[in-house]
């Protein structure tokens, strides 16, 4: 994805081939029975997923998406390098991809007798395409001369994203979707203020706010997420530039001094993620998931797991312990 220019130009028919499963360690889902390190898994996940709500629709679309994804991540694409970060990588992405779906599922049931509210067949594809490609924008066009490692772009990553988004949709047969897509992915980010984000219609709206929630509830109830963010996390942090700020006074300002500061804010970050976004500018969107798991919420459990885990890790490492 050169910088300056529509990264969906990138992505042309030839590129929409099959590629060769990573043979990388098992990651599994929240559930503990969906290996979300493997493409092909997901994939297929997903569909039945689409089917528990709508049996008849095609999911050939989706199928191809998932194809193109795994040449991408994995460096199989000629015109891209593979992913290089190790936060924001294939396993998170296809984590994400998992939860918008089971999250969505639980959305059209809830609203199956209001055909107002609910999204129906095409959106529920759309926004599951988008989840898959929310985070592409790491990945470098092989023309970027400019960068040297993924993590450089994440202050642009969404906005990258979305340019190929735009692009990849009239691929699959979403033509009418490209510029909808374009917007919702803006939800996974920070560069434009969900506010702000040029989508009037309400349904519209709460799929952003649902694919934001896919987003954070995948990232902080994954069971090695306490090892992404010391490992991973400050890593990308510190090539992007993140880990400071500028003050008005044309200071500078450290936000993570070192990874160990990283982590010992991260259950801050967990509590007020779970207060201002997903509770709040989200609206609470994380319930729908209960449906699809008959009550349950297990995103919701090993987020707070994870919370407990952390903060016991920063009490061994503090001195005296």
């Amino acid at each position: 994805m050169a910088s300056g220019s529509p990264h969906g130009a990138g992505v042309t028919r030839a590129g929409l081939g099959v590629s060769t499963p990573a043979k990388d360690d098992v990651k599994w889902d929240v559930t503990g029975k969906i290996p979300v390190s493997n493409n092909p898994a997901v994939c297929d996940a997903v569909c039945q997923i689409v089917h528990l709500a709508y049996p008849e629709v095609s999911v050939d679309p989706l199928k191809t998406a998932f194809q193109l994804h795994d040449r991408i991540y994995e460096g199989l694409h000629p015109d891209y390098h593979a992913c290089e970060t190790g936060y924001h990588d294939k396993r998170h992405v296809l984590d994400v991809t998992l939860a918008a779906a089971r999250l969505l599922h639980g959305y059209e049931m809830i609203y199956r007798d209001s055909p107002k509210d609910r999204f129906g067949p095409d959106l529920m594809r759309v926004g599951i395409l988008v989840a898959l490609f929310h985070d592409v924008g790491y990945i470098r066009d092989k023309t970027d001369h400019s960068h040297v490692h993924g993590a450089q772009l994440t202050k642009t990553h969404v906005s990258r994203g979305a340019d190929f988004l735009s692009g990849l949709l009239p691929l699959v047969g979403f033509d009418d979707y490209a510029t909808i897509a374009h917007w919702l992915v803006h939800y996974t980010g920070y560069e434009i203020a969900p506010d702000n984000i040029p989508l009037d219609d309400t349904r519209l709206k709460r799929l952003g706010c649902l694919i934001g929630t896919a987003d954070l509830i995948a990232q902080m109830s994954s069971d090695d997420y306490m090892e992404k963010c010391r490992d991973e996390l400050y890593k990308e942090f510190e090539m992007a530039g993140a880990t400071v700020t500028k003050t008005p006074d044309g200071g500078v300002k450290v936000i993570y001094g070192s990874a160990e500061e990283l982590l010992e804010k991260t259950p801050a970050f967990m509590d007020k993620t779970l207060r201002d976004r997903l509770e709040g500018t989200f609206d609470g969107c994380y319930r729908f998931v209960e449906y699809h798991f008959g009550g349950r919420n297990p995103y919701m459990l090993a987020i707070e797991a994870n919370r407990l885990k952390i903060q016991q890790e920063i009490k061994l490492e503090k001195p005296g312990h």
